[in-house]
């Protein structure tokens, strides 16, 4: 008997290479039929990061195509939608990769629920993560709330090798119906501010790959002390591809190993960071309220200002506070859809700490601008700056970020690329920032920079005063 037809629902797992999902759909025999949802998960992305998916699902749709594939695209309600299809297809299973968010797990059990009463085939698999978060326990059963024990959990576990790409997909007689990923919009947001982003982007798994073996074969040896210097490419540049699985996690791992084998010392903390994103993902799956709340509620008394409104958060949010490390970190996320990760430290304290602002106004900015945005590793580093969450910075230390510009940007490099006011020939990076932002900021670089708008010192007083004071 011949077999059906597969589904293969493609979320953040843009690739066709280490696909678990896809290698079993081609395994179980039959036309594979690829799909992709404009759902209630795609729904709620903001501006970058729905524009940067968009690119992605494009590229997908090309792999695909030169595979003599498709990518069928609906716009809905998964629970809606994927049991339409499979009506429409006749397909006998529907195989997706998991995700971990609250959003994504109650669609995904939705569906599959949906499925199963319809006596449908419904499967998902693991490879946005290499560890499972419910497979990584205390030794008391618990989960793990620390990073550095967590780490040693995990760190000698045997991690599959990668899967290969699929040498053909097998294509219906007839293909159903597909949306125009035009007619979604999902770039509108960021208007003008696109067009400046775009060559910054490394789109699709081909260049995810490449990305890797570059960082591999000159950059990771490295990487240990070079990836806190902002103004030097010294980091791997992957959590854009990893935001979106046009690479997995498990490919960077087994990178990371070679390389530590060749004797590349970097290697080892590119590990740790690897895992680093592990231990988000662990938290926010037992914790999902990592994502919206004080992980430590006992910060839920904290008087932090949460008016967006407040003339310096506008300042924050503009890269106009008069502290050129806060503001051309800012200025380097708007031109290229980054922020190199020394940089969201002290953007992220001077925010909490020194404007005692609440995290959530940072994380959700980051939400709306950042191309390489992730739930459980955005909003995980927000509360680690603010003191709120877990394996937190403690929350009396007060990055100050002009000895911070001092120790890690002492030339002035990475402030002169990212800062025009005041330069006499600045360089087209900072002159990029103008063409990136509203239009109804009225900037120029012909404007005087601006004085602090909260001096380092005044911050710091201000902030350890508050600690000193507050009621938990």
């Amino acid at each position: 008997m011949t077999a059906t037809s597969t589904l293969i629902w493609f979320r953040r797992d843009l690739r066709l290479s280490d696909h678990p999902a896809l290698d079993a759909a081609v395994k179980r025999g039959g036309p594979v039929i690829p799909v992709f949802l404009h759902d209630e998960g795609v729904k709620m992305l903001r501006t970058a990061p729905a524009w940067r998916l968009g690119l992605g699902v494009g590229h997908l749709a090309r792999s695909l195509e030169d595979k003599g594939s498709r990518l069928i695209l609906r716009r809905g309600r998964g629970v809606d939608l994927i049991p339409k299809l499979v009506e429409e297809t006749g397909a006998g299973a529907v195989y997706w990769m998991r995700a971990y968010d609250p959003v994504s797990v109650d669609r995904d059990r939705d569906v599959k629920a949906a499925l199963k009463e319809a006596g449908i085939e419904a499967e998902s698999f693991p490879g946005h993560l290499m560890f499972e978060p419910w497979t990584v326990e205390t030794k008391t059963g618990g989960f793990y709330k620390v990073y550095t024990p967590f780490w040693r959990a995990v760190k000698d576990r045997e991690v599959a090798e990668p899967l290969g790409t699929p040498s053909s997909l097998p294509a219906p007689d007839r293909w159903p119906e597909s949306d125009a990923l035009e007619d979604w919009h999902l770039g509108a947001d960021m208007d003008r501010g696109a067009e400046v982003v775009r060559p910054y982007v490394q789109l699709g798994e081909s260049a995810a790959q490449a990305r890797l073996g570059a960082f591999m074969s000159s950059k990771v040896e490295r990487y240990d002390g070079a990836r806190d210097i902002p103004a030097t490419d010294g980091t791997s540049n992957l959590s854009e591809n990893l935001s979106v699985g046009e690479i997995t996690p498990r490919q960077c791992w087994h990178a990371g190993l070679r390389a530590l084998e060749d004797g590349k010392a970097g290697a080892q903390t590119f590990l740790q960071e690897l895992v680093w994103r592990e231990f988000a993902y662990h938290l926010m799956w037992h914790t999902p309220r990592l994502l919206y709340d004080n992980w430590r509620e006992e910060w839920d008394a904290f008087p932090w200002n949460e008016d967006e409104r407040l003339k310096e958060v506008i300042a924050w949010k503009r890269a106009r506070t008069g502290i050129p490390f806060v503001d051309a970190a800012l200025r380097e996320m708007y031109v290229t859809g980054r922020m190199h990760n020394r940089g969201r430290m002290i953007v992220a304290s001077y925010l909490c700490k020194h404007l005692m602002c609440h995290w959530k106004i940072g994380m959700e900015w980051f939400e709306d601008c950042l191309i390489d945005w992730d739930p459980a590793s955005n909003s995980m580093g927000w509360q680690w700056s603010a003191g709120s969450g877990p394996d937190a910075t403690p929350y009396f230390r007060v990055f100050n970020p002009e000895t911070q510009l001092d120790r890690f940007d002492k030339s002035r490099d990475y402030v002169r690329r990212w800062i025009a006011e005041g330069q006499d020939n600045p360089p087209r990076e900072a002159l990029s920032y103008f063409d990136a932002i509203p239009r109804s900021w009225v900037m120029s670089p012909d404007d005087a920079y601006p004085d602090p708008i909260v001096e380092a010192s005044e911050g710091r007083k201000r902030a350890l005063e508050a600690y000193e004071n507050r009621d938990f």
